[in-house]
């Protein structure tokens, strides 16, 4: 008897772990293809660059609203642009020696009037010799010419108007336009002559006195590219970018890289991600499913039809999803997850889904929302779906992903985009519709996929366990003892299966089809024969009234997949005598051989087996003989029922047939009173009724007893 937590089945041969392993490879390759060949082969990823002329027309594939850098950088330039070279405030200093250079040069002038020696030609050379200024011929013969009381008239007012003028900020370009003002500042007091000499000697004394400033210029065009916002930049879905024939700006660029539509001049980082994500989800799903058995592992042909859908539904969206807008909402692809919950079972379909989202969107712009939109549509509505018992189940899973859907649109579409209404009410239709697509998808395909691969579904059992089905109507009307002897031990068997957490209606479905190999020979069961005939085996040796026993084991699984039945339901045929033996027909040869056992060869009588490899169907052989106890043996009271069933569990455990099961000792006392509870109820005595007479106020109809008949 096995411990809580051990597995259902016994560890799988290594070559069907091989199988498995090949399978993983071959998948994981396949996934490994499917999200680098588009990417490689795609016309939509371009190698642009600026100046390259666009091959077609370029359009958006989804809406999208991002920081334009480009767009940002060149409305900051243009705000660099339009400040204007910033100078310093007038320098006092330059002012003051620019005076102290105009006094300077009036003193050699003095000078020079002041040679009693020099002759006038010699003077005017000595003025025309200046450095600081250069003078006109005509103005030195003016200025030696002039008596003293004029001449000093003339200094001071030179020396006053440059005063004035190096007061004011002079910068570079405005020494020209200040040094044509400046007779207009000298004294009208003056001859025309003499404003004519002062506005020599000041006009040479004029020079800028506010500089340009490198560093002030800079900053201000510094404070000018900061107070520019970040240009934002949106695409609409369809809206063009750039038409075919123009030449791509640095704009056009930036787009399309945002937008996924430019190929990267080195691809290899995508490979190498691809191929990183490919094997570390094969590793969790080899874990996982190493840890956490499912039937999905069970069958090979199950395992590879998983992995064939799994890569059709990633190959379809990776052809069908880039670089488009609306498509990746309509893509039915949570309806992958429901049909392995329907066909498998919600672990298998949690793990599988969640590898798939994560491929599908692997390297897309908006990986991350329509990671969630997938992913979480997925799960909602796969325990939505639960165990799919009504088609109804299906519906409500289908609006479980149109609603998971939506939400995850709003989660990730307001915040990041401007309201648009009309494109919110686009993909919220898209959603509705992924949703009535994964519904009726994973209806056709549980239907077609159950029946191709002989799988158990929750619809499939409900529909062959009607009492209209063929093979029912056949045990019926054949075997009619067998088929109510499958009623009870299909009804004591659902009970117990509800009280441990089994599949009820597993159980109950294969205990209505485990005896269907009994109508080939109806008369040798006892249930089939009627009471005070000659029971047929009495004629037969041993050996072969075992024989005939035992056949409708192997006659139950004939019929089985005859009519279609799913394998799981057939393992029930097969499974619920285990390898037990024929004990009436074995202590009847040992008998004949006068208790010797080397005269009598025990595999004759021998069920050909296997033994139970799950709880159901260790269910149902526990059911199935506690049954035929009960009814051979009638258990007056409470406690020989008790009796009664315990020696048939001890029975069944001794002889072994439950070490490849996962009950547990727990388990098995709770089905040993589920056992009893339903049998009190079946099995109680009832009192016999009164003998029928008639009365004259009868008129001839048999009056009815009023006596308590339970």
């Amino acid at each position: 008897m096995r411990t809580p937590g051990f597995l259902e089945q016994s560890p799988p041969p290594k070559r069907f772990v091989f199988l498995r392993a090949f399978v993983l490879i071959v998948t994981a390759l396949a996934a490994f293809a499917a999200l680098v060949l588009p990417l490689a082969l795609s016309p939509v990823a371009l190698p642009l660059a600026v100046g390259d002329v666009a091959p077609r027309d370029l359009e958006a594939p989804y809406a999208v609203d991002y920081i334009s850098e480009v767009r940002t950088e060149n409305a900051r330039q243009s705000a660099a642009l339009t400040i204007a070279p910033v100078y310093t405030l007038a320098d006092p200093s330059i002012a003051r020696g620019q005076i102290e250079s105009l006094r300077g040069v009036l003193l050699y002038i003095n000078t020079v009037r002041a040679d009693e020696y020099a002759t006038i030609e010699e003077q005017t050379t000595d003025l025309l010799a200046l450095e600081e200024i250069k003078l006109k011929e005509e103005i030195s013969t003016t200025i030696l010419t002039l008596n003293d009381t004029q001449w000093e008239t003339i200094q001071q007012e030179a020396l006053s108007v440059l005063e004035q003028v190096m007061r004011n900020s002079i910068r570079q370009s405005d020494v020209a336009s200040v040094q044509r003002s400046v007779p207009s500042r000298v004294s009208l007091a003056l001859t025309e002559t003499q404003a004519q000499l002062v506005s020599e000697l000041a006009r040479a004394f004029i020079i800028p006195n506010s500089l340009y400033s490198d560093d002030l210029t800079e900053a201000a065009q510094t404070s000018a590219r900061e107070a520019v916002e970040p240009t934002a930049q949106s695409f609409k879905a369809g809206e063009m970018i750039v038409s075919g024939g123009q030449i791509i700006t640095s704009e056009n660029l930036e787009a399309l890289e945002t937008l996924g539509l430019i190929q990267s001049e080195e691809v290899w980082p995508i490979y190498l991600g691809a191929g990183v994500l490919t094997l570390t989800l094969s590793i969790f799903l080899w874990l996982y499913f190493s840890y956490r058995p499912t039937k999905l592992l069970n069958d090979m042909r199950s395992l590879i039809s998983a992995s064939i859908f799994f890569l059709i539904f990633l190959i379809g969206a990776r052809l069908i999803i880039p670089n488009q807008a609306i498509i990746p909402y309509l893509y039915p692809l949570p309806a992958y997850g429901l049909l392995i919950a329907t066909l498998f079972g919600i672990d298998a379909a949690f793990v599988l889904i969640f590898s798939l989202s994560l491929l599908t969107t692997y390297g897309l712009p908006n990986a991350l929302d329509l990671t969630a939109y997938y992913l979480i549509s997925s799960l909602i509505s796969i325990l939505i779906l639960g165990k799919a018992q009504q088609v109804w189940s299906f519906l409500k899973a289908g609006l479980a992903v149109s609603m998971a859907g939506l939400a995850m649109l709003l989660v990730y579409w307001l915040p990041s985009t401007s309201t648009d209404w009309v494109g919110l009410a686009t993909l919220a239709a898209a959603a509705a519709f992924s949703g009535i697509a994964s519904a009726s998808l994973t209806l056709l395909l549980q239907f077609s996929l159950a029946q191709i691969l002989g799988l158990t579904t929750t619809l499939r059992l409900l529909e062959i366990s009607r009492p209209d089905t063929p093979l029912l109507q056949f045990l019926l009307r054949t075997a009619p003892g067998t088929y109510q002897h499958s009623l009870q031990v299909a009804n004591l068997a659902e009970q117990a299966a509800e009280s441990i957490g089994a599949d009820a209606l597993l159980v109950r479905v294969g205990a209505l089809f485990h005896d269907v190999g009994k109508t080939q020979n109806p008369l040798f069961f006892i249930e089939n024969q009627v009471p005070g005939n000659i029971n047929t085996h009495e004629d037969l040796a041993p050996e072969e009234s075992a024989e005939i026993i035992i056949r409708h084991v192997t006659d139950g699984v004939v019929l089985g997949r005859k009519y279609r039945l799913p394998n799981r339901l057939i393992d029930f045929m097969r499974e619920h005598h285990g390898t037990n033996i024929t004990r009436y027909q074995y202590a009847q040869a040992l008998k004949d051989a006068n208790g010797d056992v080397n005269e009598v060869e025990l595999e004759k009588f021998r069920y050909p087996g296997p033994a139970p490899r799950s709880r159901e169907t260790a269910l149902l052989m526990l059911a199935d003989g506690t049954e035929a106890w009960a009814r051979a043996d009638r258990p007056q009271s409470e406690e020989e029922l008790r009796s009664l069933v315990h020696k048939m569990f001890e029975s069944v455990q001794k002889s072994g047939q439950l070490n490849n099961t996962r009950l547990t000792l727990r388990d098995l006392s709770i089905i040993r009173e589920s056992f009893v509870s339903t049998l009190r109820g079946t099995l109680h005595p009832r009192v016999k009724y009164p003998k029928e007479r008639n009365t004259p106020a009868s008129n001839g109809v048999p009056t009815i007893p009023r006596e308590k008949t339970e």
